[in-house]
């Protein structure tokens, strides 16, 4: 699969996810088989490029090229100033979204709000195209609400634009993440338009992404809340489209030590104080279904230090498998 003048290794791609995708879990999942990963989105808004999360964001020392920064923003003027910023600061592909359901960004007419506004969609994506040299992908839903899904029509209006790739969640912008995505205008967009199109939502196994390729024609699919805790899935999915083969999920201490390598490059990302707070949530969702999760994950939240976190860590996955007459805890 390409974008731009990059040849992806495969066509499995991490989701840009707000709080998650920071460059120590992009490094993770490309290393466990992803082609591309996406990072958290970065506002438009140049007074925050100063502060240190905005920094943090835009970090990309050491990443496996392509690098990927999606941005977000209503105004196209300055959205196409912050893909200038981010492409002298390293990305390689500048991602736009319109596909983020939360308040605070549709507030402001950003995310998947612009689908609303088709005019304002095209001259915002022309003028992010002009202003920069590298590819110009897009994140989007298939539309406002089941009464307007016009994800087809911003496609197309995308290709137009000179965007170079489409990835399109299987939900409205009113369906937030509830209910099952669906797929078949994804399946339309991909018939509709010559750009490469990558199908998003609910894709959680194996079979799932062959279904979804399989269904849509779609070039790619894009994972997000089924890599937390499981960034493996990548490898177990290339390789059961590569085979018809199942790869067995890893054992409690192949766990272990994949987690232990992440915790080490969260901790020299972050720094210790908020390194520990961000391995958290990476420590419940890697637990989840493991024997006693629940009572760790309740031990983990309180823990203050990298040195106390690596050993609860290590004890807890050093446990024997459950199945020894112990239920596990979801």
């Amino acid at each position: 699969m390409k974008i731009g003048p990059y040849t992806l290794k495969n066509h499995l791609i991490l989701a840009p996810m707000a709080g998650v995708t920071d460059r120590p879990f992009r490094q993770l999942c490309k290393q466990l088989g992803a082609g591309l990963a996406v990072s958290e989105m970065i506002s438009s808004n140049s007074l925050l490029w100063g502060s240190e999360k905005t920094k943090r964001r835009a970090n990309h020392d050491g990443e496996v090229e392509p690098r990927s920064v999606q941005i977000v923003g209503a105004d196209p003027q300055l959205l196409a100033k912050a893909a200038r910023y981010n492409v002298d600061n390293g990305a390689q592909i500048i991602d736009i979204n319109m596909g983020c359901p939360a308040k605070k960004v549709c507030n402001v007419m950003a995310g998947s709000a612009l689908l609303k506004n088709e005019t304002l969609v095209a001259h915002l994506l022309e003028m992010v195209v002009a202003a920069v040299p590298v590819p110009i992908t897009l994140k989007i839903r298939t539309g406002w609400d089941k009464e307007h899904r016009n994800g087809v029509k911003i496609a197309q209006i995308a290709e137009q634009a000179g965007v170079q790739a489409i990835a399109v969640h299987g939900r409205t912008r009113a369906c937030g993440f509830s209910g099952q995505a669906e797929y078949d205008t994804i399946a339309q967009i991909k018939a509709t338009v010559k750009i490469p199109v990558i199908a998003n939502g609910d894709i959680n196994s194996p079979h799932q992404a062959k279904y979804v390729l399989d269904y849509t024609k779609a070039d790619g699919i894009m994972i997000g809340r089924a890599a937390q805790g499981r960034p493996w899935i990548f490898r177990n999915i290339a390789h059961y489209l590569d085979t018809g083969e199942l790869l067995p999920d890893p054992s409690r201490l192949e766990i272990r030590d994949l987690l232990l390598a992440h915790l080490d490059n969260l901790y020299q990302f972050y720094g210790e104080y908020i390194g520990v707070r961000t391995a958290r949530k990476h420590l419940s969702w890697y637990s989840k279904g493991q024997r006693y999760a629940a009572v760790f994950r309740d031990t983990i939240n309180r823990v203050e230090t990298v040195a106390e976190q690596i050993r609860l860590t290590k004890e807890f996955f050093e446990q024997p498998a459950k199945g020894e007459g112990q239920e596990s805890e979801a």
